[in-house]
């Protein structure tokens, strides 16, 4: 049977992208794979259109695997709807503490909504279903890196800008990687309106069958000084541990804890 060459050149592109989390240029692309630059464009730039790749615009355009291939792929992973698994969760969730449920994940240093509950009178967020936001100073983000390899936070640490966003905003790397222990210990994280002034987060790490993080789950409010944070806290990390069993995962998380 004859093979389509285009779309050969497709499957590979999107193999070697998401081999490469800090992110590819289409020169690295051409070179690895020896294809025509023109050819190359071509199918990136449709990739990015279609969200199979993330293009990070910076002073060289780097390629990074996008939203829709994650979908793809977790739906696929342990043969589960990955979606249709924790849908219901959230929503049963967001019913039960009275708040906006997401459920997000890494996309190269930023973190990606992938599934959005709210209650019967919800309070408007910012945040949709495929929109992005920057993981240090959301609750999803920290909760993520928190219980993160080595490895993965080698390659997002130095992509982080650290930009400010509120007062409360945490701007160095050394302050976030303390943040980040105290995520690890605590079981939860914090955004203390450091995205939004009048927001206040809290986001628990879920796991997959292997043991990785897979992803977070968090719930949004209007900050209240009044609301027991804690208890929130540990009412998500419950939550998100009971959608990790759900998805195979069995036991602790076995990471080590973040460098300091």
């Amino acid at each position: 049977m004859k093979l389509n060459r285009t779309t050969q050149r497709t499957v590979d592109i999107l193999k070697l992208v998401s081999r490469k989390p800090e992110g590819i240029t289409l020169d690295e692309i051409c070179g690895k794979l020896k294809l025509p630059k023109t050819s190359a464009y071509d199918i990136v730039t449709t990739l990015a259109e279609m969200g199979m790749v993330h293009v990070d615009r910076g002073q060289r355009q780097r390629y990074t695997i996008g939203l829709t291939a994650y979908r793809i792929g977790v739906n696929y992973t342990n043969n589960l709807d990955f979606i249709s698994v924790t849908e219901p969760e959230l929503k049963a969730f967001a019913k039960e503490v009275g708040k906006t449920v997401f459920f997000g994940v890494r996309s190269d240093h930023d973190v990606v909504y992938i599934c959005k509950a709210e209650p019967e009178n919800p309070i408007i967020t910012t945040a949709t279903v495929g929109s992005k936001n920057p993981m240090h100073c959301t609750s999803l983000g920290k909760a993520i890196l928190a219980f993160s390899d080595q490895e993965t936070l080698d390659q997002v640490l130095p992509r982080l800008k650290f930009t400010r966003k509120t007062g409360q905003t945490i701007l160095d790397r050394d302050t976030f990687l303390k943040e980040l222990g105290k995520v690890k210990e605590q079981g939860y994280a914090l955004d203390a309106r450091e995205l939004e002034e009048h927001m206040e987060c809290v986001g628990a790490p879920v796991f997959g069958s292997d043991g990785s993080v897979i992803g977070a789950i968090s719930v949004s409010s209007l900050y209240q000084p009044s609301e027991d944070y804690e208890h929130l806290g540990a009412l998500v990390a419950e939550k998100a541990g009971e959608v990790s069993k759900l998805l195979g995962f069995i036991g602790k998380n076995t990471q080590k804890p973040v460098d300091k």
